[in-house]
């Protein structure tokens, strides 16, 4: 009896040990899960604001550090943040977020822009709408949080256009004269929507 004992014993550690090793690959919540299963006291997790707001902001900040081909040497970001968006400066992240749903925001992402910027469904019956704008991807320019370019846009204002536009200009000359003299295309064109042909203003 007392061999059969030990040996449930023996079982039981061996089986907890596991439990515990085991975490050391699982995910942080699936970690803490088990640990609030086992004992009792274990800390409250971080917020899902706080995780995905630090996630994302060191995830953007090494694609934009590799863009620059920034690399300090000690391993701080030196960039800075010129347009930052007013509810992430002011952490309302519930006025797009919705960690509650599948997507993660109150809306889905060709219409969460919208919900504020009401003016630009107006726009989209201009006679001419810049293809991102018409069908809501915002994201195609701008970036949702914070950027290093004016008006939350993912490039500099110079080179923003050249990511989706490499085809010849029809009047390539001008345009690069224009350019040489350190004008931008949003300078003569608007990026969103216009009354003439090629976005002119």
């Amino acid at each position: 009896m007392v061999n059969i004992l030990k040996f449930y014993r023996t079982i039981f550690l061996i089986c907890i040990m596991a439990v515990v090793f085991s975490l050391g690959g699982c995910d942080a919540t699936s970690r803490h899960k088990v640990l609030t299963t086992i004992f009792d006291g274990v800390p409250s997790q971080i917020p899902p604001e706080e995780v995905l707001e630090e996630y994302y902001a060191n995830r953007r900040q090494a694609e934009l550090d590799a863009a620059a081909g920034l690399v300090p040497a000690d391993g701080e970001t030196v960039g800075r943040h010129v347009s930052r968006h007013l509810p992430y400066t002011e952490k309302k992240c519930k006025d797009c977020h919705d960690f509650s749903s599948a997507v993660g925001l109150i809306r889905p992402p060709r219409e969460l822009c919208f919900v504020c910027h009401r003016d630009f469904r107006d726009y989209i019956l201009e006679p001419y709408v810049h293809g991102p704008v018409a069908v809501g991807d915002c994201s195609a320019c701008h970036l949702p949080h914070s950027s290093e370019n004016t008006s939350l846009l993912e490039l500099d204002r110079n080179k923003i256009c050249d990511k989706c536009h490499h085809e010849e200009r029809l009047a390539a000359a001008m345009h690069d004269k224009v350019m040489s003299h350190g004008m931008a295309c949003v300078d003569c064109h608007d990026a969103h929507y216009s009354q003439a042909r090629y976005f002119l203003k």
